[in-house]
């Protein structure tokens, strides 16, 4: 009797473990069933693509292949041919000007205006929907109009310079000369990307209790005391999302580019997405041209590592 009572419990132990082990597992495997769908997609749409690109990247890659089906391997002589083409040193230089011109101008800007509209005054809604425009239109569009501005001879810009005596008759040339196209191209795309900073800081600010910035003029504390201490602070999660989409959407601009300047005057707006193009669709170099997108992506990748890892220390600090 003492055996059979001993062993009776033991037994339903025994089951209540191993169902305590099945049933995690079952959940395991039900949030990898949910998940595969997303895994999937991203596996064909993204993996695939990278995966092929950086394939790409070292094969002789020419318009013949589509026939043939043929592209032979041919090492480094890509990475090589473009690393040693000063035109790729140059396109990357204008990038980072451009990026970080860009972003600098966009986010102090929009965050201005945020501040400013977060203060309601009558007919402040129409005000900012007048300057999401530049945002809604097409960017080629928006290239196109600009360039018509720009223009040295015949654009508005230059003619309302000239009127109010900032200006010789000759005009800016704006787009036609290599040490003022650059700029021209930033300050376009600047105006381009400051309704989505706007935007974005405003619904950011709006988060922000009231009775906080109370409590702070309470205590004294002035307007740039306050926005210093108070806002950027809180405001700083969204400001990390603005800044990187933001550096996602211009490292990689091209449309702008093209429309507005096709890359000169004598290469001085051509950045790294304009090579790209440049290599693949008009040299149709296709291995070249995927050297130069490996190089975006990996920018890209840094960058977003950068990013993360900073998110995770200020996380931990708050913690």
């Amino acid at each position: 009797m003492t055996t059979i009572t001993s062993t009776a419990p033991a037994t339903a132990t025994g089951g209540t473990s191993a169902s305590a082990h099945r049933a995690p597992r079952g959940r395991r495997l039900l949030r990898w069933l949910f998940v595969a769908p997303a895994l999937t997609y991203m596996a064909l749409f993204f993996g695939y693509p990278l995966v092929n690109n950086i394939l790409i990247s070292f094969q002789r890659y020419t318009p013949k292949t589509y026939f043939t089906g043929e592209a032979p391997f041919n090492g480094l002589d890509n990475w090589r041919a473009v690393f040693a083409n000063e035109l790729f040193g140059d396109a990357l230089w204008h990038t980072l000007l451009f990026t970080v011109g860009s972003l600098l101008g966009q986010f102090t800007i929009g965050l201005a205006l945020a501040v400013f509209f977060s203060r309601r005054f009558r007919l402040s809604g129409l005000v900012r929907a007048v300057l999401l425009l530049p945002w809604l239109v097409p960017m080629v569009v928006s290239a196109v109009v600009w360039r018509r501005i720009l223009d040295q001879e015949h654009g508005m810009l230059n003619s309302v310079l000239h009127a109010v005596g900032l200006v010789s008759a000759d005009g800016v040339p704006w787009l036609s000369s290599p040490s003022v196209a650059l700029l021209s191209a930033v300050l376009v795309n600047i105006w381009i990307g400051i309704p989505f900073n706007m935007v974005i800081l405003y619904g950011g600010l709006q988060e922000i209790p009231r009775d906080v910035y109370e409590a702070a003029a309470l205590d004294g504390s002035g307007p740039w005391r306050t926005f210093r201490s108070i806002t950027l602070p809180m405001l700083r999660p969204v400001i990390t999302v603005v800044l990187v989409l933001g550096f996602m959407s211009t490292v990689k601009i091209l449309d702008l580019i093209l429309a507005l300047t096709s890359g000169g005057p004598a290469d001085s707006t051509q950045t790294l997405g304009t090579v790209t193009y440049q290599l693949s669709f008009l040299q149709l170099d296709f291995g070249q041209g995927a050297v130069v997108g490996n190089v975006l992506i990996l920018i890209s990748a840094v960058f977003a590592v950068l990013y993360l890892r900073a998110n995770r220390a200020d996380f931990g600090k708050g913690k």
